[in-house]
C-alpha cells in the first residue's frame, strides 16, 4: 500500500466537478484508490461517498492506493491533486 497526505487549495473544497474527475481518474487506474479524512475512508470510484466526506478548502486528507501498479497510480493521483484541488 502506498499513500501520501494533501492539504486541499481548491477554494470550494471537493466539490462535484472535481469529485467527477477523481472519480474518473480512479476508476481508469488498477489499483483501488481510497480517500481518508478524519478516520473515514471512502471509495475514490464512488462520488457520493466522496462528497459526503465534506472536504473543504484547507483540510487535509490521505490518498491511499493499494494493488496493482501502485507506482503509477500514486504518481497519477499525486498530479491529480496538484492540478485539480
Amino acid at each position: 500500500m502506498k499513500q501520501f497526505p494533501y492539504t486541499v487549495k481548491d477554494p470550494l473544497g471537493l466539490h462535484a466537478r472535481p469529485a467527477g474527475l477523481l472519480v474518473h481518474t480512479a476508476r481508469g487506474l488498477d489499483s483501488t484508490v481510497a480517500i481518508i479524512k478524519g478516520g473515514t475512508a471512502v471509495e475514490a470510484t464512488r462520488i457520493i461517498a466522496l462528497m459526503t466526506l465534506g472536504v473543504r478548502q484547507g483540510d487535509q486528507i490521505t490518498v491511499t492506493v493499494q494493488g496493482g501498479d501502485e507506482e503509477r497510480s500514486i504518481a497519477v493521483l499525486e498530479r491529480f491533486f496538484r492540478e485539480n484541488l
